[in-house]
């Protein structure tokens, strides 16, 4: 039974939306998807191979085969129904955000691990959240230089990558100030100073009504 655009994943509007802007190659896909899809759609690149080959198979894309130096290289481009699947799709509403992180699953079972196995998850995400502000700066230097790929997106590129960076930081600024307070820890199965964790979750609210 053929798939119908209703049938179609988060991930292949996403390549469709890509496949919008231009005609891309695999490699090309896959660099681009690392340049933006990565940092709040990362799954789309573990079916950057079988995404495209079923797209092309509903009639969604299609697949031309052309020279690249002494090689060929297939290149997807959209049809006139992957157009029109992907504007029907972008007029839904989409499904709520949602968190996903790992380092903070093992940190909300925290009490079952060490202190230093706890330190060492929080490091690591740390650490990846400055990774990120390192690629965004690199970005934003592409930007701020007028080398930006597609200058004609500019109005919906940069207003995206606000939120990416702004995330980065809350990560950053979380995971360092989460460092911090288990250095107060005598251990991870005990609460200690529970008046200053409540004030923690007071000057919160407060920030939130500002």
């Amino acid at each position: 039974m053929s798939t119908s655009s209703r049938e179609l994943t988060t991930t292949s509007y996403a390549m469709l939306g890509l496949l919008a802007i231009r005609p891309w190659s695999t490699y090309e896909l896959a660099k681009q998807m690392r340049r933006n899809l990565h940092y709040f759609w990362p799954r789309a690149e573990s079916n950057l191979y079988a995404g495209p080959k079923r797209l092309v198979k509903e009639g969604f894309v299609q697949a031309r085969s052309r020279p690249v130096g002494k090689r060929r290289r297939t290149v997807y481009s959209i049809t006139v129904k992957g157009r029109r699947a992907l504007e029907q799709w972008l007029s839904q509403p989409a499904a709520a955000s949602r968190l996903e992180a790992e380092p903070l699953v093992k940190f909300a079972f925290a009490d079952n691990a060490t202190k230093e196995h706890v330190r060492g998850n929080l490091r690591r995400f740390q650490d990846d959240a400055e990774a990120r502000l390192g690629e965004l700066r690199a970005i934003f230097g592409e930007y701020l230089l007028q080398k930006d790929p597609f200058p004609e997106r500019v109005h919906i590129n940069v207003v995206a990558y606000r939120l990416l960076w702004d995330h980065a930081q809350v990560d950053a600024r979380w995971a360092a100030w989460a460092l911090d307070q288990i250095e107060g820890w005598r251990n991870t199965d005990r609460a200690q100073g529970r008046s200053a964790l409540m004030d923690v979750l007071t000057k919160a609210l407060d920030a939130q009504t500002r």
